[in-house]
């Protein structure tokens, strides 16, 4: 019983939920789903008035549509203001705001957040860990704090 109840647990998804804002295909697999781009949009969980876009790779085929391929570790992030800034906790550099599973057990994707004091800016990085060895491949996103007039 425990077991199963651990197992359903590695399953859960991530700390934010992420909306699909679109989907291209990238690579055609003629009698099963073709490989593609997806671009999701999640806020961040600790900042109101920020938002992030993602957009990752995501491996097709059959392995691919029963959660048994690992997706590439190819992705891009760009995270803007988008009201009034509003620190909702106590923040520390580092925090993630945002994990994906990339395979069913050892690939995940992570977002994490800085915040560079002298520029006023928090910084959004992405990449990628599995539990062997990571991906060096990453992309960040910088989001100035200003003042916010509407």
């Amino acid at each position: 019983m425990y077991s199963i109840l651990i197992f359903l647990l590695l399953l859960v998804p991530e700390l934010t939920i992420a909306e699909v804002v679109g989907k291209v295909d990238t690579k055609w697999n003629m009698l099963s789903p073709d490989d593609s781009i997806v671009v999701e949009a999640f806020d961040d969980p600790d900042i109101e008035g920020v938002a992030c876009h993602l957009s990752r790779a995501v491996k097709g085929g059959w392995k691919g549509t029963i959660g048994l391929a690992e997706d590439p570790s190819d992705f891009s992030i760009a995270c803007r203001q988008v009201g009034p800034i509003k620190v909702t906790k106590k923040i520390k550099d580092g925090d993630e705001v945002f994990e994906k599973r990339a395979s069913p057990i050892f690939k995940k994707i992570h977002v994490v957040r800085f915040f560079d004091k002298k520029r006023n800016t928090l910084v959004y990085l992405v990449y990628s860990d599995k539990i062997v060895e990571g991906s060096p491949k990453n992309s960040i996103s910088s989001v100035p704090i200003m003042p916010w007039n509407r």
